[in-house]
Formats: structure tokens, sequence, C-alpha cells
């Protein structure tokens, strides 16, 4: 309820640092969107593809497909952006919808799956950087091969220890043995 969302923005906020709150859904979360904003607390919508609701979506699979979904989408964004959220993210929708939406709304789209047309473009860095190395989304792409480099950095910190070259001298910090010599044992 918009009640509850409320009071977790409000939450996040202070014990975050954050300067906004992203609230996925449309029609349904417009009311939430309003009273958070009415706090004070900028918001930024979520479309299409809901990660919160997975379950909910049959999955991770793309959204508006159909006429229905596709309108269904749009008319979310259109809600999200009359709400008053400052941008809105378009997550597993087919590019040629997202352009759609992008030229329809006055606010920023920002993509993630959502093909070439929005105003942004947002990744997961776990699937660019490459530190997944069994699984990689159709819509991202390995900039770096981190799986490989960071497994063989973990491996060479384990030799070090293992060899004992690590900690060496340059790693840490002694005080004078005569400060040992005083200290008593006493507890």
């Amino acid at each position: 309820n918009s009640k509850e969302a409320l009071n977790s923005a409000i939450r996040i906020m202070k014990e975050s640092g954050a300067h906004a709150v992203k609230l996925e859904g449309g029609s349904e979360v417009r009311e939430s969107i309003e009273r958070i904003l009415t706090a004070g607390i900028p918001v930024m919508g979520h479309v299409g593809l809901l990660p919160q609701s997975i379950n909910q979506q049959s999955g991770y699979n793309l959204q508006g497909k159909t006429i229905k979904d596709a309108d269904k989408i749009l008319n979310d964004a259109l809600s999200v952006q009359d709400a008053g959220a400052f941008s809105i993210v378009l997550e597993g929708i087919p590019s040629n919808l997202a352009k759609k939406i992008t030229e329809s709304l006055n606010i920023p789209t920002i993509g993630i799956g959502a093909g070439p047309f929005c105003d942004g473009q947002i990744q997961v860095f776990h699937d660019v950087l490459g530190l997944d190395k069994s699984f990689l989304p159709k819509h991202s792409k390995r900039f770096f091969n981190g799986y490989d480099s960071f497994l063989s950095a973990l491996h060479q910190y384990e030799d070090d220890v293992a060899q004992g070259s690590f900690p060496s001298s340059e790693n840490y910090t002694d005080i004078d043995n005569s400060i040992l010599e005083d200290i008593s044992e006493d507890y």
C-alpha cells in the first residue's frame, strides 16, 4: 500500500544516503509514487520485466510481445510519468516498443534489455565484467573476463599465503620489542 511504500522510502533515504528510490510497476504503484513525492523523495519508475515480481511474470522472459502486453507497458510508463517520476527503467521489452515509449514520454528512459532507443543504458556489472562464467543474458555483453582474472588472483593469494610470502614485512607493522617486555598478562 502507498503508506507502507512511503515509510519504506523514508527509511531507505535516511539509512542508505540514497538520493532517490525506484519503484517497479505501473498504474498499480501510481498512488505510492505520488505519496512518496509528497515527502520530497524523488522517484524513478520501472516497467516491463520486473525482477522483484519475477515469479508473477513466469521468469526472466521478454515482456510486451502481444498487443495487450505492449499496450499495458506503454500505459504503465505514461502513468508513472504522470505520477511524477523523474525517469523510468524499461527492462526486458522489445526495442521497437522501447523506442515508442521513449518517444511518448517527456522523462528519460533507461534501458536494460530494451535495445538502443532509450535515453540511457544500464547493465548488471557482474555480466559486463564477466564474473559469472556460466551465464550471460542475451541483452548483455562481456567487456572483461573477470571470472578467470579474479580466480587467478585468488589462487595467487592462496599460494602466497601457503608459501609464507604473504603477508610480508611491507604488509604489517610491529611495535618496539621493549613495549612487549613491559606489558603484563594480568586479566
